[in-house]
């Protein structure tokens, strides 16, 4: 009888443990906890959202590292090579081309030529266009390869990490759609980029049980009524996003109803068409904004 209650008080645990395991699990794939390790931090993490008119580029430095999220339309490389070595920039760890829209990757070719480039991500989808065209000539003009991170995987910045969400599947119709999307996370600080992804794509990561939440969010597709659908903010649930357009652009950007989702999170909104140049900067706990 002894024994038999041992195997029975054994088969209980072995049962709640499975079932603590699964409910673990279920947590992590609805979001519920952070995967992305708490590290210890040192120096101050920075963020520039550069004012390059209608298009994308996001500076991000922390202790003599520095990586490029976009690069601008084409008119504006010269101006971001000029803005990255004010700063004393030479090399750049990571250069993400989040997809080959001209206003996300224009002033790409400028930025490879110039400086000096660890890694270099880029989508695997290729456009007959000028900008394509002259970021691929840079590419083998300077010798390096231009790699489609998958979705998972991880990279070390220093003392923070960057997880890749996007792209999951392939759009070849809707250059969009393959945009590579990353959370970044310094310290308890987390930051959210998703290039021009839109409803499909964020779908998809939302599908997909990524853990999206962040104070920080660059506003995808510059505040377009076809991006940041109301599933998507509710799991990210910003404190601040950051929408980069141009003043008084052709699109219209940012649409009122993509303003209206963001103030209904309660997210303080940050626009480039308004305010120029946007800086955050990060000591791994409280976030302090400038614009320039």
């Amino acid at each position: 009888m002894k024994k038999y209650r041992r195997k029975k008080k054994y088969i209980l645990s072995k049962s709640l443990l499975i079932l603590a395991l699964l409910f673990a699990l279920k947590t992590f794939l609805a979001g519920g906890t952070d995967p992305m390790p708490l590290r210890g931090v040192s120096g101050e993490l920075t963020v520039d959202f550069l004012d390059v008119g209608q298009g994308s580029c996001a500076l991000i430095t922390l202790d003599g590292h520095a990586m490029l999220y976009d690069c601008g339309p084409d008119d504006k490389g010269t101006y971001i090579q000029y803005y990255l070595q004010k700063q004393g920039i030479s090399r750049l760890d990571y250069v993400i081309g989040s997809h080959p829209d001209a206003d996300h990757i224009g002033g790409m070719d400028v930025v490879l030529t110039k400086f000096e480039c660890d890694t270099v991500l880029m989508p695997d989808l290729e456009r007959d266009t000028a900008a394509y065209r002259d970021v691929k000539e840079a590419l083998r003009y300077r010798g390096y390869r231009s790699i489609q991170p998958l979705a998972g995987t991880v990279y070390d910045f220093g003392d923070a990490q960057f997880v890749v969400l996007a792209p999951i599947q392939l759009y070849p119709e809707e250059p969009n759609n393959n945009s590579i999307v990353i959370r970044l996370k310094y310290g308890s600080n987390t930051f959210l980029f998703t290039g021009d992804a839109q409803t499909e794509e964020e779908r998809d990561i939302l599908e997909s049980g990524a853990y999206l939440r962040s104070q920080v969010y660059l506003a995808g597709h510059h505040g377009s009524r076809n991006a940041s659908s109301p599933e998507f903010l509710e799991a990210v649930h910003p404190e601040y996003a950051v929408i980069s357009c141009g003043a008084q652009n052709d699109y219209g950007h940012p649409h009122e109803e993509t303003l209206k989702r963001l103030q209904g999170t309660g997210a303080e909104v940050f626009r480039t068409d308004l305010q120029g140049n946007i800086r955050v900067v990060s000591d791994g706990e409280k976030l302090n904004w400038y614009s320039q």
